[in-house]
């Protein structure tokens, strides 16, 4: 049986491979450069934390199953494009979910290697966050990080309150509902064009 970080990891990595996927279309990339751009958007913040914490050889690379998964979904995504009428509605919410699953993966991770919360943040956001900027750089885009909108506080935000919770509550329970917060700060931004002050 799964347990509730492997379905979230599970989750993530779908989620995260459509959003790269449809990024690429946007762009009318081949299928060659999707499945690459899906792959990196996947891997590409995992691949990061686990260099940052000395975790090597990297996850995607000890576990066949993760670049399968991502391949197959690419595929799958590329297959069905056009039963999808709007690339950026769909590409937003696989991109918003993908965050919020993304996130707490880090910062499992972090507590498994035994760092302080602060750090388990920061490994969080990384991982939830830079497989869209290595995305963006690749698609000659602006990194949604770099800009005002709200997306890495979302992360940090989700990330305090699960060591908030995990006093109170079933550290899964604390996942679940970071998650959600997570991927609600990132909607409601967009909904109401809610951003942070520019200098």
């Amino acid at each position: 049986m799964l347990s509730v970080t492997s379905v979230i990891e599970l989750l993530g990595t779908i989620a995260f491979t459509i959003a790269g996927a449809f990024s690429a279309m946007q762009k009318r990339l081949d299928a060659f450069g999707v499945i690459v751009i899906a792959f990196i958007t996947a891997i590409g913040g995992g691949t990061i934390r686990d260099v940052l914490i000395g975790y090597t050889p990297v996850s995607w690379m000890r576990n066949l199953n993760g670049p399968i998964l991502i391949t197959v979904t690419a595929v799958v995504a590329i297959l069905f494009k056009r039963n999808i009428k709007n690339f950026k509605v769909t590409l937003f919410v696989f991109d918003a979910l993908g965050l919020g699953l993304f996130t707490l993966i880090g910062l499992q991770k972090g507590i498994d290697a035994g760092l302080k919360p602060g750090i388990c943040v920061i490994l969080g956001t990384i991982t939830g966050c830079f497989g869209g900027v290595l995305r963006d750089i690749l698609l000659n885009n602006i990194p949604l990080i770099f800009r005002k909108e709200i997306y890495a506080t979302a992360c940090i935000v989700g990330g305090v309150v699960y060591f908030a919770l995990i006093p109170f509550m079933d550290p899964n329970w604390a996942k679940v509902i970071a998650i959600a917060i997570i991927c609600s700060i990132r909607i409601l931004a967009v909904r109401y064009d809610l951003k942070l002050p520019v200098r």
